[in-house]
């Protein structure tokens, strides 16, 4: 099964795949601008695949939680959709 990865603190309590505009907001008050972070560290490019793209947005993810002194990062996952 195919599934997608994001970043979110311990202490956002929406989801960012069905509330993303509630946990943005709650993000940035908090001044943790998850998404800037994630995309500093992402090597993205439009001649990625989505699924290439799923490939290193993990791959970010796991190196942020990694080098995250302050544990304050966690990685949640959602099932992607097969594609019929």
């Amino acid at each position: 099964m195919e599934y997608s990865c994001l970043l979110t603190t311990f202490d956002n309590p929406f989801d960012p795949y069905e509330q993303f505009d509630k946990w943005f907001l709650f993000d940035m008050e908090k001044g943790y601008n998850t998404c800037g972070t994630l995309m500093r560290i992402a090597h993205l490019s439009d001649e990625l695949s989505e699924r290439e793209q799923n490939i290193e947005i993990e791959r970010a993810i796991n190196e942020i939680i990694d080098n995250d002194v302050l544990c304050i990062y966690r990685k949640v996952t959602h099932a992607l959709t097969p594609v019929s």
